[in-house]
């Protein structure tokens, strides 16, 4: 299966619905990880990383591997990175399967040759300049005793108004060009390397044929990089998408979210750019003992309220409702308050209906204070669907004007067991632009995971999604860089724009 050629999102739908019947995914190191989301809870990944110079499993080991668990009747995905057949060894591990009785099913990949030159603006082939375009391989069999580009057909071609493509070359990028000038193409030929196409950290250095390795060097690219050699290579923008324009383009931004709901973050800020690095900071689980919240929702239509403060106690909700066989229509005798905006999204998405109150500030102190200031709450019963380490700001101010608060643990909070290895890889290279808190706990247990790494992390920037996030920020040492305003996760987006001008 082709994973493409980095961004996740070049996938195919074939990719996607392959890897949701996967058992197994043998992965390779230019196969993006955030594709393994839509494998399923159970899949098992084995790491066939291969770069210059190092290899996770040898070939052999790889066939080896495939050919175990499919025989053992297990679904396995073979993840490579852009096209199986371009320059990858997909069809040898097809034959060596076919011989083993084993059935092969081909998904291409979006190639990085067509893909990393138009996200830097660069078309392969264009009606006025180029009506060819040749893909060759940079790096040949090193067991071949004689190589088999031919160079002087390559240059008759770039000459002729063709575009050459390089994979794998840029240990190469001087031995080529002198190749080429040394058959004949004219050194004033458009040249460009692209580095890691299609992904946030994407750099592209232009040039020509006589300078272009200079250019690319002082510019500090490295493999991997697709080299274009060809008038298209001159082109800048050619009316293209300008992903290389993106405002948060080459940012780094650790997301502490949990995995439930870092997916809307995360998906906000690789729109604009950014490459994101998941750190969940707490996990979240069901209550210990879900019978009183089963009794709650079961009973809901004894209450006059039905208070929402977060997407989880929606997600809650509507996984007991399904669990006791009902539907929205449930919830057709209690009115519904929901702390923001996100709480609100979240109940129309995942039951189809609209809260009956939000406030205008989205936290829990505005919900009780204007809900108390809209209606007549004394007298009238609540139930509280709420974390179980949730503040008791809501309910003892709804206590106060009369009302009768019944708390019900929804779900727990548990701080996960660590932080991921590749947080303090990057962090050790001085590469995380932006920390990004949504709750004073996701600060606190961030803190208390990384321990003396915290350090490593001390002058990056934070960006908070509230007053009471911030103060938490503070309290443990970290500056604050912006804050949103509102507190939500479009204003913590929008709060990281204006910072990064």
């Amino acid at each position: 299966m082709g994973a493409g050629p980095g961004d996740a999102k070049l996938a195919t739908l074939a990719a996607v619905e392959a890897l949701r019947q996967a058992d197994v995914v043998v992965r390779d190191a230019l196969a993006s990880a955030a594709l393994l989301d839509h494998a399923p809870k159970h899949v098992r990944v084995i790491e066939a990383g291969k770069r210059a110079g190092h290899h996770t499993l040898s070939q052999d080991e790889i066939n080896a591997t495939l050919a175990e668990h499919a025989l053992a009747g297990r679904t396995v995905v073979r993840l490579k990175g852009g096209d199986p057949f371009v320059f990858g060894r997909g069809s040898e591990e097809a034959a060596y399967l076919d011989a083993r009785g084993i059935e092969v099913v081909a998904i291409p990949g979006v190639t990085a040759a067509v893909a990393a030159p138009a996200y830097a603006g660069i078309p392969v082939t264009h009606r006025h300049l180029a009506s060819t375009v040749t893909f060759i391989t940079g790096h040949e069999d090193p067991d071949k005793a004689d190589t088999l580009i031919d160079y002087a057909s390559l240059a008759q071609l770039a000459a002729a108004g063709g575009t050459l493509c390089f994979y794998m070359g840029m240990g190469r990028l001087k031995q080529i060009t002198d190749e080429l000038a040394g058959h004949g193409l004219d050194a004033a030929t458009p040249v460009a390397v692209v580095q890691w196409g299609t992904l946030p950290h994407q750099r592209t250095a232009r040039g020509t044929l006589s300078d272009i390795t200079t250019r690319a060097n002082d510019a500090g690219l490295a493999a991997p990089a697709i080299i274009v050699v060809g008038q298209v290579a001159g082109l800048e923008g050619a009316g293209m998408h300008g992903f290389e324009q993106q405002p948060l383009l080459g940012k780094t931004i650790v997301v502490t979210r949990t995995r439930q709901q870092a997916s809307g973050l995360r998906r906000q800020l690789e729109t604009l750019g950014a490459a994101v690095i998941e750190a969940p900071t707490i996990a979240i689980e069901p209550p210990e003992d879900d019978a009183p919240l089963r009794e709650a929702v079961e009973g809901v239509g004894r209450y006059d309220w039905l208070l929402l403060t977060s997407e989880n106690a929606v997600a809650a909700l509507g996984e007991t409702l399904d669990a006791l066989g009902r539907d929205a229509r449930h919830l057709a005798a209690v009115r519904i308050a929901a702390v923001g905006e996100a709480t609100d999204e979240a109940l129309r998405g995942r039951l189809g209906i609209a809260a009956d109150f939000t406030p205008t500030a989205f936290s829990a102190e505005a919900l009780a204070r204007e809900l108390v200031e809209a209606h007549d709450v004394k007298h009238k019963r609540f139930v509280y669907l709420k974390a179980d380490i949730a503040r008791r700001t809501l309910v003892d101010a709804l206590a106060a004007a009369g009302a009768t608060v019944d708390e019900v643990d929804a779900y727990r909070t548990v701080k996960v067991a660590s932080l991921p290895d590749e947080l303090w890889e990057i962090a050790q290279a001085q590469r995380i632009d932006w920390l990004t808190f949504t709750s004073s706990s996701s600060v606190r247990n961030f803190v208390e995971l990384a321990g003396e790494k915290v350090d490593l992390v001390r002058g990056v920037r934070v960006a908070t999604i509230g007053p009471r996030t911030s103060e938490t920020a503070v309290e443990l040492g970290m500056s604050v860089t912006v804050e949103a305003e509102p507190s939500t996760i479009a204003g913590l987006v929008e709060a990281i724009l204006k910072a990064c001008g």
